[in-house]
């Protein structure tokens, strides 16, 4: 069971309410309340589905006021129809809630699982709650009592069955999957609420054939012997006698009645097709939270769905807060003149400011992931192990290397299974800006922080574009809602509202510090997946001295004071500190410099400080 949105906290309280009211209305029908047992029951289950709904509508339509009142009490029309309704939901919705059990278990897909629910609902009312729990009441044998309830109870189904199946197919395929698992609270959220909404719409069909004396409503059944006995009696005589002289309804009003039913039903069991993908199960589609304002269709695929959903981490997920930072150098080992690095990559607890943390995927419990970082010409061997709860791959962005070491799910191998591990061997032919980052689930796991720095430098050191002070900036994209991390998507619902530089969105970004006279090397890297940053120095020109890993000749060098930054792509800068002070490096798309859209000492998201000393 997860606790993860306030909606839960909700539905905890609720179910305690459900439960207490339950466990109120059970003392009081079997302690106080002179009706049947076949009520009883009816009003403990409904109150146990209904919580404390149906609890009102105990107190109000059927619990005794007085000892001694129940027969009169009980008499308006409109509490009789209350009765026949909590009769025909506690027998119905019994078999719907068992049948949504047992199809969940089984990966049934949506569209059978309502077929499964209703057959399991009718049944359970016509054959147990009907006939069978009222045969000492309604006389006769138990195949008369199925024929005498078959068209009431049918009528009754499928009006609440209409309320109860679009209420059940547009939540549980809806945004939050969960609503899909017996063991979530959201699953038992939903039943209650579409028990409550098939009851509003069984009411008024119920109330008509009471009327019609087609079904019972309320009775009062007081004990041998009672003082009360008597009055009860006259009152249950006068009651049939009532009933003998009302109108029964005609043949057209049944036949009319039972076409809108049929109706109602149909368009309740299909009609969400329009807007949900109904040939999904909770198997398919497990425990996944979708983005607020995420369009689905029909069409919309379980794949799809997993991986646009929420990160849900484990209770006992690493937490880091703002005095760990990402994109530290990882020193290799050497084996046999090789130098191996070992990244693991696992879901972890990442702050990004004070009081806002992400749910992300971290390479050794980095975001971005450790930088590594090899000489021209150094043989390289990369040992991954995945912690994640799906499986990945690592691709070498930019880099010459054997086809087999290039890291692209079920094309160059197959991807790393969770708990697995796979080595990467290459030298490293190249010199220049690069970096690392997941290439299975891309669109996910990029999105929730699978990448890195991986700088090459030249063999001959006179190649290297030099500079007093070194930065690397990776910019990333975050989309947190209801406290829930999702991948930011260039897609509707999806949207980013968060925006880091090396894993820290400003005013949490830290400072680089030069002194006048001094330069400072940029390297940028869009390790982003939707966003193009036009990334701005203030301060004065900078010179844009390497693309993509290529150091550009001299001649084609060129400044410029901000640079588009694509996903994927790299460049190189060079900026002179040429006066004290401090100068802002950010992105100059207004919304990527807040946060959640709010400024924060003057701004978020994508800046950072350059401090310039005299």
């Amino acid at each position: 069971m997860l606790i993860v949105r306030p909606l839960d906290i909700f539905l905890l309280a609720w179910l305690v309410l459900a439960l207490a009211s339950t466990a109120w209305v059970a003392w009081d029908q079997f302690r106080r309340n002179p009706e049947p047992a076949v009520m009883r029951w009816g009003f403990i289950l409904v109150t146990l589905y209904g919580g404390p709904l149906a609890l009102l509508a105990y107190v109000l339509a059927d619990k005794e006021p007085r000892p001694g009142t129940h027969e009169t009490f009980i008499q308006p029309l409109w509490k009789q129809g209350i009765g026949s309704t909590v009769h025909c939901i506690a027998g119905d919705s019994t078999g719907i809630i068992l049948a949504a059990v047992v199809t969940s278990s089984l990966g049934l897909p949506m569209w059978l699982d309502l077929i499964v629910e209703y057959v399991a609902g009718f049944a359970f009312g016509l054959f147990v709650f009907q006939s069978l729990f009222m045969k000492r009441m309604m006389g006769g044998t138990y195949v008369e009592n199925v024929r005498r309830s078959f068209l009431p109870e049918f009528i009754s189904m499928n009006f609440m069955m209409a309320g109860m199946a679009p209420t059940m197919s547009l939540l549980m395929m809806g945004r939050d999957m969960r609503a899909m698992d017996p063991a979530q609270l959201l699953f038992w959220g939903v039943m209650s609420l579409g028990v409550v909404v098939g009851f509003m719409a069984a009411y008024p069909a119920n109330l008509w054939m009471v009327a019609r004396g087609m079904k019972h409503g309320l009775m009062t059944e007081r004990p041998r012997g009672s003082h009360f006995e008597t009055e009860a009696s006259l009152t249950r005589k006068a009651s049939a006698r009532h009933a003998a002289t009302q109108d029964e309804p005609t043949r057209p009003q049944v036949v009319a009645t039972a076409l809108v039913s049929m109706v109602a039903l149909a368009f309740a069991m299909a009609g969400p097709a329009n807007w949900v993908n109904m040939r999904l199960s909770g198997r398919d589609v497990g425990d996944t939270i979708m983005p607020p304002g995420m369009i689905t269709t029909p069409d919309t695929s379980a794949e799809a769905m997993r991986d646009m959903a929420a990160v849900i981490v484990p209770d006992k997920t690493p937490t880091f807060g703002l005095d760990v930072r990402g994109d530290q150098e990882l020193r290799p080992r050497i084996e046999d003149g090789v130098k191996v690095f070992a990244l693991d990559a696992a879901v972890v607890r990442w702050t990004i400011l004070p009081g806002v943390v992400v749910s992300a995927y971290a390479y050794n419990g980095q975001v971005p992931g450790p930088r590594l970082r090899v000489r021209e010409g150094d043989r390289v061997r990369i040992d991954v192990t995945n912690h994640l709860p799906e499986t990945t791959t690592v691709h070498w962005h930019g880099l010459i290397l054997p086809n087999p070491m290039d890291g692209v799910a079920h094309m160059t191998q197959d991807p790393i299974a969770r708990g697995g591990a796979y080595h990467y061997a290459f030298t490293a032919t190249q010199a220049g800006t690069f970096f690392y980052h997941s290439h299975d689930h891309v669109d996910r796991q990029q999105a929730l922080g699978l990448s890195g720095a991986l700088i090459v430098d030249p063999l001959n050191p006179a190649q290297e574009v030099h500079a007093d002070v070194e930065q690397v900036v990776q910019v990333q994209e975050w989309l947190v809602r209801d406290g829930l991390t999702f991948p930011a998507m260039p897609m509707e619902g999806a949207m980013p509202n968060y925006f880091t530089i090396n894993g820290r969105a400003w005013p949490a970004t830290p400072a680089i510090h030069l002194r006048v006279g001094q330069t400072l090397k940029v390297r940028f890297i869009g390790a982003g997946t939707m966003s193009i940053h036009p990334m701005h120095i203030h301060g004065g020109p900078f010179t844009v001295v390497a693309r993509d890993g290529v150091t550009l000749p001299d001649s084609s060098r060129y400044q410029a004071d901000t640079i588009d930054v694509g996903p994927g792509q790299r460049y190189d800068v060079v900026w002179p500190a040429r006066r004290a002070g401090q100068w802002m490096l950010h992105c100059h798309i207004t919304h990527h410099t807040t946060n959640d859209g709010v400024e924060t000492d003057g701004g978020g998201g994508l800046m950072m400080t350059i401090d310039v000393a005299p």
